[in-house]
C-alpha cells in the first residue's frame, strides 16, 4: 500500500493542518502551553502511521499504529483542555 492511499493517514494530515491553523488566534501563553503540545501530539499521529507503513515487519507496523493511537488520545485530551480553558469554542450545526 502506498502512503497516499492510506485514508487514516490522510485524515491525520488534515487534522494536523486544521489544528495548526486554528492556533493563529490564540494568545501567546495558550500557544506556548497547550498549543505546542496539541500540535506535537496531532502531528505525531500521521508521523507514526507513516513510519509504521515504512517498516518491513508486521510487528513493527502494529507497534507504530499503537503509538499513533496513543497520540490520538493525547490530542483528544489537549483539545478538551483547550475547550475547557476557552481557547476554542464548540460549534454545532443543526
Amino acid at each position: 500500500m502506498k502512503l497516499e492511499e492510506f485514508e487514516t493517514y490522510n485524515l491525520a494530515i488534515d487534522l494536523g493542518e486544521k489544528v495548526h491553523s486554528s492556533l493563529n488566534n490564540w494568545n501567546y501563553f495558550d500557544k506556548d502551553t497547550i498549543g505546542k503540545q496539541l500540535v506535537r501530539s496531532t502531528d505525531s499521529i500521521a508521523a507514526n502511521l507513516s513510519e509504521g507503513l515504512g517498516r518491513y515487519h508486521f510487528k513493527e507496523r502494529r507497534n507504530f499504529t499503537y503509538y499513533a493511537r496513543g497520540s490520538l488520545y493525547e490530542t483528544r485530551t489537549w483539545l478538551l483542555k483547550s475547550l475547557h480553558r476557552g481557547c476554542v469554542q464548540l460549534s454545532v450545526s443543526v
